[in-house]
């Protein structure tokens, strides 16, 4: 059992009645759900969008009194240099409103929904640590389509740094194949149906199934929204919607991977050590988060970016799986 989180009576009313407008218009045509279609994308990406725990650290200047680990978007100053985005965090004027990324991918079989969690900042307050610019680390989970109107969350794997961390929810019938199962799925019930839950660390913001990481003292947990996105109130803001955002929307994060603005290479965010990152004992590193297509694990079988590009062979390298998974893309943007 997750432990109770605490909000208001007036979140709560609002939750339970923008959930059922939702679920309802979306509702009528479920059964016919295409990510080809981006309204559909858009469903099935609030359907399995995860409840996320943030663990929330105030120690040092770079630690911006915690806001250094709220999520945001990588354009929340209003333009695409990636090189600035460690300068105005932190700034009154570049409010960091909670968003997160979403990309859909399909086959006969199977969703497959990637989500990324960006921050402007991994940071540390450790001396002889490390340090930088941008941060973008993820989940992704598989979708079994069974003839349900969003099908059955089957497997996810996180992104924690260099290494990917596999669950599955108890009870399922995926086993660990090439790479061990790490752990259970949880589930909180969010918008009339249960939602997985996901937690990342403070500072460097690795990513893995709750309770794997969890809210350490201060913390905001975050809600998704296809509308509403909210700044924490605090470093301690228990109840924060999260707006999804389709990473293949025209002119979105997809559409704008050449663009040496925003990327130093293939999958690389640019950054660099302007703003004050890494001082004194602490080093900085350039270049260093990485979109979906940049993912990879330092030591499994996958090619980098393989969890977003290529689920279909990830998965079955990392889990047994007993029903039928079909290898062809139906829609497949990253392709």
């Amino acid at each position: 059992m997750l432990r109770p989180v605490s909000s208001t009576l007036r979140r709560a009313v609002r939750a339970a009645v923008a959930g059922l407008g939702l679920l309802a218009a979306f509702g009528a045509n479920a059964a016919a759900l295409s990510a080809a279609n981006a309204a559909d994308r858009a469903a099935l990406a609030l359907r399995w969008a995860p409840v996320h725990y943030q663990d929330v650290d105030q120690t040092g200047s770079h630690a911006l009194g915690g806001a250094a680990d709220y999520i945001a978007r990588y354009d929340f100053d209003g333009d695409l240099d990636a090189r600035n985005n460690w300068d105005r965090a932190g700034q009154a004027a570049y409010p960091l409103a909670a968003h997160a990324y979403y990309s859909v991918v399909e086959t006969a079989t199977h969703w497959y929904i990637t989500y990324l969690f960006f921050h402007p900042r991994d940071w540390t307050d450790s001396f002889f640590d490390t340090e930088h610019e941008n941060d973008a680390e993820g989940v992704m989970f598989a979708v079994a389509r069974d003839g349900s109107a969003y099908g059955t969350l089957k497997a996810a794997v996180t992104v924690a740094h260099t290494d990917f961390f596999s669950y599955v929810p108890a009870g399922s019938d995926w086993t660990g194949n090439a790479e061990n199962v790490d752990g259970s799925l949880s589930f909180l019930s969010y918008l009339g149906a249960p939602h997985p839950v996901t937690a990342q660390e403070a500072k460097g913001h690795g990513l893995k199934a709750w309770p794997a990481y969890d809210i350490k003292g201060d913390g905001v947990v975050y809600y998704p929204s296809l509308t509403v996105a909210e700044v924490p109130s605090s470093p301690d803001d228990r109840d924060v919607k999260y707006k999804l955002i389709d990473i293949f929307e025209p002119g979105g994060m997809w559409d704008q991977r050449n663009n040496p603005s925003l990327f130093a290479g293939y999958g690389s965010f640019a950054g660099d050590k302007s703003g004050g990152c890494g001082s004194g004992a602490i080093g900085c590193s350039v270049n260093a988060a990485n979109a979906p297509w940049g993912w990879d694990d330092s030591n499994d079988g996958p090619g980098r970016g393989a969890l977003a590009t290529d689920p279909v062979g990830l998965t079955m390298n990392y889990f047994r799986i007993p029903e039928a998974v079909s290898g062809a893309y139906s829609y497949n943007p990253y392709r």
